[in-house]
């Protein structure tokens, strides 16, 4: 029996006063809170599994309310994203609840919050990836780390490695603003490995980083290793990530 092992943890790295970033695992959430080692949790491949990661606009109001938001949402509707359409059609959804949650046209408190949002749903034999923002995923395999989600974000100028702009998300402006979500279909087969991230482990931590950690270290361990690099790195933001590997039994 094929199964579904994620390894994942939040933390609101060394520079920041609260946590933003919110996790979805299946029917599991884990919102604005604090892990500093990996909560491992495995399910039987079959129903359609979201493994996400959220992470709050700094900058505006309410960005842990608005990815707690998200993530509880996909997780509730979650077993039911077998599809691209699904997956694109909770996403608008997504983008409107947390549009509405802030106030609506009439505004509030808080006004224009937002989130980027960036998952996987396994599936038997395949995998969708999908992305709002610049929160990341990857696909791990002997050749190494690649990303497989796009980032909506600007051009880099010359020299720079990152930037903290976002060009789309979900809610994150006064006035009701449509979104263009990314979702590709992949293969999957036994073994392979995937990270979905927050910007707080790409942003200090270069790909070959990541990739190092990746080729040496399983599930959990990799997940504790990577938390640990962006630490060493300085930490400067929200570290929510989740490694996710199918598996025969």
């Amino acid at each position: 029996m094929r199964y579904v092992a994620v390894s994942a943890l939040s933390h609101p790295g060394l520079l920041r006063e609260r946590n933003e970033d919110s996790l979805v695992i299946g029917p599991w959430t884990l919102c604005a809170t604090v892990t500093e080692s990996p909560q491992t949790l495995v399910f039987p491949l079959g129903t359609p599994l979201v493994v996400a990661v959220a992470d709050g606009l700094g900058g505006h109001p309410g960005g842990d309310v608005a990815s707690a938001l998200v993530v509880r949402r996909i997780a509730s509707i979650g077993s039911a994203l077998g599809s691209e359409d699904a997956v694109r059609d909770a996403l608008h959804g997504c983008n409107r609840d947390v549009y509405q949650a802030a106030g609506g046209d009439a505004g509030g408190e808080l006004a224009a919050m937002g989130t980027t949002i960036a998952g996987t749903v396994v599936r038997p034999g395949s995998l969708l990836v999908f992305n709002v923002g610049d929160s990341r995923v990857f696909t791990a395999s002997r050749d190494g780390l690649r990303q497989v989600s796009v980032d909506d974000s600007p051009p880099l100028e010359p020299g720079r490695r990152t930037t903290s702009i976002v060009t789309q998300c979900l809610g994150g402006s006064r006035s009701y603003r449509a979104i263009r979500p990314h979702v590709t279909a992949a293969p999957l087969a036994p073994g392979d490995r995937y990270l979905v991230c927050t910007d707080g482990l790409t942003d200090p931590l270069p790909q070959e980083a990541l990739d190092e950690v990746m080729r040496e270290q399983d599930d959990g361990r990799a997940a504790f290793e990577l938390w640990k690099a962006a630490i060493g790195a300085g930490g400067p933001d929200n570290i929510t990530l989740a490694v996710v590997r199918v598996a025969d039994a």
